[in-house]
């Protein structure tokens, strides 16, 4: 099932209300995707859920924390001097609060060991969840993502020019402010599906994504700059790990993947010739090649029911 009807809900005990979809066998190998900054599980391309689905695995998806569907949180949101200067409200939330939502909707699902799959910062969660949760996390697999050490993995300047502008308020603003955004931080030569991408956003706002972004992207922006250089907690992980990152990527430089793989023991590390910022049709099928690859290294034969409590 597909759309908004495949859409459930966990009121976590601690925490937010949490959306999420789940594709894929009941007894597939449980596999967690967790989206980037502002974007919300609908950003996962449906090529690569079936992908996925298609080599056993259980997929499963969350809209975090102020976005999608999930709930939007109360706390004020940083204004644009605090966020340029990289100095979070004392109320900011940050990774590890974000990385708890995701290890409560697995303690709901009752998935006992995961594969994790996180992009941009997306993949700052599951680093944090899979340090902080070792005996829960399976294999970690980070794309386009860093590690918070600010000497490494920061946006263009022109990227940055372009993140200060104001928040799209129609659909039709919304929609052609991702076109553009994403023709500047894409690839040159790995082309998105302009048809595509205009539906996504257009269904992106209709869920609610656009009009929540205005106050949650400034709040998850502060929950990264409240988590600072996580270098050292990268270190203690030991779940296999496989991090991607892209040559022409302008949002998080090529250098903050090469430090995620340099922080993480013994993690493998690729970087695509050519790859942007996003999850281009060029890139799907390869990036699916890779993180399957990664778990059957683990041991886990993908034809058999997944670990379940």
């Amino acid at each position: 099932m597909t759309g908004p009807d495949a859409d459930r809900f966990v009121d976590l005990p601690a925490g937010p209300r949490i959306c999420f979809r789940v594709d894929g066998p009941d007894d597939g190998v449980p596999l967690l995707l967790i989206a980037g900054l502002g974007i919300d599980l609908t950003s996962w391309p449906q090529r690569m859920v079936d992908g996925f689905t298609a080599r056993g695995f259980r997929v499963v998806r969350l809209d975090n924390r102020d976005i999608g569907r999930s709930s939007t949180i109360g706390t004020p949101a940083p204004g644009r001097l605090r966020q340029l200067l990289a100095r979070p409200r004392r109320d900011a939330y940050d990774l590890g609060d974000m990385a708890a939502d995701a290890f409560g909707l697995l303690e709901h699902l009752e998935i006992d060991r995961v594969h994790l799959v996180g992009m941009s910062m997306g993949g700052m969660i599951a680093q944090t969840l899979t340090a902080r949760h070792p005996d829960r996390v399976a294999s970690l697999t980070s794309i386009f993502s860093t590690t918070g050490d600010r000497r490494v993995g920061q946006p263009a300047r022109s990227t940055l020019l372009r993140l200060a502008k104001g928040p799209a308020r129609t659909v039709g603003a919304s929609v052609e402010r991702h076109l553009g955004m994403l023709a500047h931080i894409g690839s040159p030569t790995l082309l998105p599906d302009a048809d595509l991408e205009r539906a996504w956003a257009t269904g992106f706002w209709e869920r609610g994504g656009g009009v929540r972004a205005r106050a949650g992207v400034p709040r998850q922006i502060g929950a990264i700059q409240a988590s600072g250089d996580r270098t050292a907690e990268l270190r203690a992980i030991t779940a296999p790990t496989l991090v991607v990152h892209g040559s022409a990527d302008r949002m998080v430089h090529p250098t903050g993947g090469r430090a995620t793989a340099a922080a993480v023991p013994g993690a493998r590390h690729v970087e695509i010739a050519g790859m942007g910022h996003h999850l281009a049709p060029g890139v799907v099928d390869r990036l699916v090649d890779l993180t399957t690859e990664l778990v059957r290294g683990t041991g886990v034969p993908l034809e058999t029911a997944g670990d379940h409590r």
